[in-house]
């Protein structure tokens, strides 16, 4: 596909500098030439070419600059991943939701994007063995925080429904459910999941039209940026502490395997 794109690129671009130069030895006055237009571009068509052909010709570029506009936006939706030696520091919050001991001696704080599908892959791929060798067995503790992205407009609608699920101490099983269901997070869809968890439909859907988190919602967003992370989901691994996680950075829905190193780096064991 890469090769076929970058010939039709290739050919669209010839063609349409074989018309800019015919054009300009085209003198203002003759009769030969005619002007041609398609959307906003407009061209001087030369001698021997007909308007059908500059029309295919204006339609191929304006296919491939659309063409490559959506590579961009999915390029920008698709997390980028970081050295798994990417050292960060981080401050340590009260009020964090989490899975395992308190005391447990390293921390995985996780940045998530409800709406995100490389979220959804890291949970259906990885995280059950993650929970299994490490949260589990008392040597991690996994924390929560929100990162939505400007481009998954359910997503803010999301986050702000896990933690009004953790008013009534259900955040975890919203969070499952939203993940899961990472392509349908619409308002009357977060309604129909606070049921299927006997959520107090009254409470919670009153906390979601006051939308009461979005501020703590904005700080994780923007401790994320002085992390350097962007793209969901996105990792900080270090050992427990109470004010401050110096740790590694992981960004993107990498294999188990990554976590794993990770996570023994930091207990100080490779077994």
């Amino acid at each position: 596909m890469r090769t076929l794109i970058k010939i039709r690129i290739t050919a669209a671009i010839v063609s349409a500098l074989t018309i800019t130069a015919a054009a300009q030895n085209t003198q203002p006055g003759s009769q030969k030439s005619q002007q041609v237009q398609a959307g906003a571009v407009t061209i001087n068509l030369p001698e021997g070419m007909t308007k059908d052909q500059a029309d295919d010709i204006l339609k191929e570029l304006k296919a491939i600059h659309q063409l490559l506009e959506k590579q961009q936006t999915a390029a920008a939706a698709q997390p980028q991943p970081a050295p798994a030696s990417d050292k960060v520091k981080m401050s340590v919050a009260p009020g964090w939701y989490s899975l395992g001991r308190d005391d447990a001696p390293v921390t995985v704080v996780e940045f998530a994007d409800y709406q995100c599908p490389f979220c959804r892959k890291f949970h259906a791929e990885t995280f059950a063995e993650i929970k299994k060798n490490y949260i589990d067995t008392g040597k991690v503790r996994y924390v929560s925080r929100d990162l939505p992205l400007d481009f998954h407009p359910n997503a803010p609608g999301a986050a702000v429904a896990a933690r009004c699920a953790g008013e009534q101490h259900k955040f975890w099983e919203m969070r499952d459910l939203m993940v899961v269901n990472a392509a349908d997070l619409s308002p009357d869809s977060l309604l129909k999941y606070g049921q299927q968890i006997n959520l107090d439909m009254t409470a919670f859907s009153a906390c979601l039209n006051d939308k009461k988190y979005t501020a703590t919602i904005q700080k994780d967003v923007a401790d994320a940026g002085t992390l350097g992370i962007s793209g969901t989901p996105s990792f900080v691994i270090g050992k427990t502490a109470k004010n401050q996680i110096d740790g590694v950075r992981i960004v993107g829905a990498v294999p188990y395997s990554v976590f794993d190193t990770a996570i023994k780096n930091q207990l100080g064991t490779t077994q």
